[in-house]
């Protein structure tokens, strides 16, 4: 199981210390939600943020661009040090070719469905993708509500990857908690993303420690930039 912490819900004033802490406890990844005020009605943070991130880290950054047309913006996040792009199929108007801007510019490519959209959308392009986020709530703010449709939806997107043979990971955003982490990755899901419920149980090792033995899980080692 691999956790990332949303750093939507951190304290933006400290965010370098913030990071150094994440490393130290022993995570892998951070989960940065990027919001336009258009695809969703609130506003985060762009390129020249990340950009500064990346210089003091070396987590995995799982970049979430809840954004309207993607492809015009994708080569200024990888260059700012995204290590993964994942697009909102409502969103992108050309998923297959979205999907293969991001592969061209050398990181991985990932998909992000509304609690309403159907898997089906995924069906021709299952080959291009690293990872599927199944959202649990509906974007655009932090310390909602879990949305329990997701156990369904994680569990066919298992199915639906297994039968096409393939090897993306599912992500699951918003909600996510120690309560329902277990019933998560039973269902197939590989990567939780946790925000106010991480960040807001300090010392980070012991939450970490607490969400791992809440799925039954130890690290594996998967969970780093270079294995993913």
């Amino acid at each position: 199981m691999i956790l990332a912490p949303s750093l939507l819900s951190c304290d933006f004033i400290r965010l370098g210390e913030e990071l150094a802490a994440l490393e130290a406890a022993g995570l892998q990844w951070a989960h940065l939600d990027v919001m336009d005020g258009l695809f969703v009605p609130n506003l985060t943070f762009g390129p020249p943020v990340i950009r500064r991130m990346r210089e003091v880290s070396r987590l995995f950054f799982d970049v979430h661009l809840m954004i309207e047309r993607p492809e015009r913006s994708l080569a200024a996040y990888a260059e700012a040090g995204a290590d993964m792009l994942v697009v909102h199929v409502e969103a992108a108007r050309h998923l297959a070719r979205v999907l293969a801007e991001i592969r061209a510019l050398g990181v991985k490519a990932g998909a992000a469905l509304n609690p309403a959209t159907p898997l089906s959308v995924l069906d021709y392009v299952l080959p291009d993708l690293d990872m599927v986020l199944v959202m649990s709530v509906n974007p655009g703010f932090a310390g909602q509500s879990f949305l329990p449709l997701a156990y369904n939806k994680v569990r066919a997107l298992r199915r639906k990857l297994d039968e096409a043979g393939s090897s993306a990971l599912i992500q699951v955003d918003g909600g996510v908690d120690i309560s329902n982490a277990a019933l998560l990755a039973q269902a197939g899901a590989a990567v939780l993303v946790s925000g106010s419920a991480f960040f807001k149980f300090p010392p980070y090792a012991d939450r970490y420690k607490a969400f791992m033995a809440a799925v039954g899980s130890v690290d594996s080692g998967k969970n780093s930039r270079q294995e993913v």
